[in-house]
């Protein structure tokens, strides 16, 4: 119900525009989470959209550098990142929440996941 994409290999510096695909009766009232995984690391919180789009909110890693955005009337969501460094190196991970705020952005409470997408920065 979610599939997130547009992962690959990038040199630092670069910019990276992942997008999530959803069916729009999980996705279009609901509020929309990226998180990120390295390899031996914990899942973590990246950044999180409200169904409307109207506020947002950003892990202090990726503030000023990330950008999370939706458009309901496609069921997609958008993370374009810029200024890659070779930390953001993960997968990436579509989330939705049906209930709580923007200050609900830990993994436990997702209701829905999509499938990682790998992005790799060399330095």
């Amino acid at each position: 119900q979610l599939q997130a994409s547009g992962g690959g290999l990038v040199q630092a510096g670069d910019s990276l525009r992942l997008s999530c695909a959803a069916s729009g009766q999980i996705f279009s009232r609901f509020k929309m989470v990226w998180f990120r995984q390295a390899p031996g690391m914990e899942r973590r919180f990246v950044a999180a959209i409200t169904w409307s789009g109207g506020s947002t909110v950003y892990a202090d890693a990726v503030k000023d550098r990330f950008t999370i955005s939706r458009d309901n009337a496609k069921n997609t969501g958008y993370l374009q990142m810029n200024s890659l460094k070779p930390e953001d190196t993960a997968t990436y991970y579509c989330a939705v929440d049906r209930e709580g705020g923007l200050a609900r952005t830990a993994s436990r409470y997702m209701n829905y996941w999509g499938k990682g997408t790998l992005v790799t920065v060399s330095s």
